[in-house]
């Protein structure tokens, strides 16, 4: 009723959600609006597909094996489409997610909804970490040894200019 192998739950087709959705109507008198109930439903069902993907999607055996290791009462295709896109680069980027660092984070806190800084003192404030950040950068780029580093002070340098502008 509801297949693992779709990416997302708005991915998943409103008949399926639907049919979930009566099947519950039929078996429960709940006082709730049925977008909630879709919601909880959704949260249930990333729930079990994260949770059948940590018991039996490994990641240091071989596609061949991953599709091999099909969970019980589970659908191959169903499963073979999921590990498939689990293992796919956009599935990879999809579960870990990109990270933000804090030099974006403090230019995405600090500009208007039309791009430019907040105040002129924000905006002399990004300049001085951009020129810092292409230092750096040109640093690590010549000398690898040196970009844990560099990291750091780039970090040191927007924490800086967070609390200067705090302040």
């Amino acid at each position: 009723m509801l297949p693992i192998n779709y990416e997302s739950w708005h991915h998943m087709p409103d008949s399926n959600k639907n049919q979930a959705l009566d099947d519950i109507k039929e078996r429960f008198a709940l006082e709730v609006s049925d977008d909630y109930i879709k919601k909880a439903l959704g949260k249930k069902w990333r729930d079990h597909k994260n949770s059948l993907k940590k018991q039996y999607f490994k990641k240091d055996i071989s596609l061949e094996e991953k599709l091999q290791n099909v969970p019980p009462e589970m659908l191959r295709y169903q499963w073979e489409d999921a590990v498939r896109f689990w293992n796919s680069k956009k599935g990879e980027e999809v579960s870990y997610g990109q990270k933000v660092g804090r030099l974006q984070l403090f230019e995405i806190m600090h500009r208007k909804k039309d791009g430019s800084p907040m105040t002129s003192k924000v905006g002399e404030i990004m300049e001085k970490l951009k020129e810092k950040k292409a230092e750096y950068e040109a640093i690590a780029s010549t000398d690898s040894s040196v970009t844990l580093i560099t990291e750091l002070s780039l970090k040191f340098w927007v924490l800086k200019f967070t609390v200067y502008f705090l302040c």
